[in-house]
């Protein structure tokens, strides 16, 4: 698989967490809304959140409670970079440039990937989440 392959913009159409014991969680909702997008030139944005967030009491971030907050980070991804396309062991790795979450910027998102028709599956390997770890995946489907 080419870099080609990658490029456009990617609809989400559903995101999964598996913990090890099995047990499937639905970290963004039933109803996950994102987009990725992938340039010809290497670079790539990541966007993905529940559909059922709630709002905050104000309209200024800057005021909102720290239980709103909490509730935005937990509930929303974000993060952009560059990146590359390692054919040989199926993966492609985000470098992330910045993120929502600072613990990623500088940091390299790797996910194996697969194409299926107009979809492509993403999967990580274990990954830290509320005192556990999962493997996620996401499927998306090209929509330009």
């Amino acid at each position: 698989m080419s870099k080609k392959q990658f490029v456009g913009t990617w609809k989400l159409v559903s995101a999964e967490a598996q913990r090890a014991d099995g047990k499937v969680l639905s970290i963004y909702g039933e109803r996950p809304r994102g987009v990725i997008m992938y340039d010809a030139v290497g670079n790539v944005s990541v966007n993905l959140m529940r559909s059922d967030r709630p709002t905050f009491s104000v309209a200024d971030k800057a005021k909102s409670t720290l239980e709103e907050a909490k509730s935005a980070i937990e509930t929303y991804e974000a993060y952009f970079g560059t990146y590359e396309v390692d054919e040989a062991q199926g993966r492609v790795i985000h470098h992330a440039e910045g993120s929502l979450l600072p613990n990623w910027t500088g940091s390299e998102q790797i996910r194996f990937y697969e194409f299926s028709n107009d979809h492509l599956i993403l999967s990580t390997s274990e990954v830290p989440y509320s005192g556990t770890t999962v493997m996620g995946k996401l499927v998306w489907k090209r929509i330009a």
